[in-house]
């Protein structure tokens, strides 16, 4: 059978919203016009595709394999169409970024400010998260991760210079309870630990020693997967935090934690921009990555 690219392109968008009313709603057109879409393709097909209840839409097993074969492809196809209706090389539309919580320079109102003000036409959806997975096929423009976390073939710009994790804690939780001389003596302390989603284990702690990498597994009295939360917990003296240090920086310079076990804590490769390796990006993605330069 001849494909129905139309009818494909209305499916992916129902799979990266999960539901009939928001893929309407990004294509302009009715809830009907969607599922009759649907049910036409499931029909040529001779599959199910979707499983419709009256609050949620979510794929077959069948809809997840279709799903993943073809949409990088239509994202293929949708940046070169796009490329093509902006040969006046205007950045315009909107940019769908996946960025790291912790990529606290990136996530800075200032940097984002300055980009949609230069940038009017430029509509910047950024959803933050933790949680790995494919941008391309997720429908993403680009993505913020730590570059150690990068896939191979994905172009990378670096958003800063090199970071690091740092243990912090308030200069009340160490007047009380003193300050970890090694990594090994946190098991003795109160620490606050962090994990992306519920049903992952908290993260471990790495630091490094005469060149060579260790990681540490405390039990932390307090878990949770906003660093928000785990700054204003350590602040308030509720035991020793550990992320990245620029998530700490307004608090250290206030006084209101302070940096511990500094001598294990080596700089590393930061946060990166990356995105799928195209010939042609389309000129709302190539105005960020200019706009990154710009800002270093």
């Amino acid at each position: 059978m001849q494909p129905d690219l139309n009818a494909l392109s209305v499916f992916a968008l129902v799979a990266e919203e999960r539901s009939f009313r928001a893929a309407a709603d990004r294509l302009g057109v009715t809830r009907s016009a969607v599922s009759q879409t649907m049910s036409r393709l499931e029909e040529a097909l001779g599959i199910a595709l979707v499983r419709r209840t009256t609050r949620s839409v979510s794929l077959t097993e069948e809809g997840e394999r279709l799903y993943m074969q073809v949409a990088p492809s239509l994202a293929e196809m949708r940046a070169a169409v796009e490329a093509a209706g902006n040969l006046d090389e205007r950045p315009r539309g909107q940019l769908r970024l996946a960025v790291s919580s912790i990529a606290e320079r990136f996530l800075s109102g200032p940097f984002l400010a300055n980009f949609a003000s230069a940038h009017p036409d430029v509509q910047l959806d950024v959803n933050v998260t933790d949680e790995e997975f494919d941008i391309v096929a997720e429908g993403y423009d680009a993505g913020v991760r730590l570059g150690e976390v990068i896939e191979q073939d994905m172009i990378a710009i670096a958003v800063a210079s090199e970071e690091r994790q740092l243990a912090v804690c308030a200069p009340a939780y160490r007047d009380r309870f003193g300050a970890p001389a090694h990594p090994r003596d946190l098991a003795a302390h109160r620490c606050i630990g962090w994990r992306p989603t519920p049903k992952s284990a908290p993260y471990r702690w790495e630091f490094a020693e005469g060149g060579k990498e260790f990681s540490v597994s405390v039990e932390p009295e307090i878990t949770t997967n906003d660093m928000a939360l785990m700054v204003k917990l350590a602040v308030a003296g509720a035991g020793i935090n550990f992320g990245m240090e620029e998530c700490f920086r307004p608090s250290i310079e206030r006084g209101e934690l302070v940096p511990l076990l500094e001598d294990f804590c080596p700089r590393f490769a930061g946060f990166y921009l990356y995105y799928p390796n195209r010939r042609n990006i389309s000129p709302k993605l190539r105005a960020l990555v200019e706009h990154i330069r710009r800002w270093k």
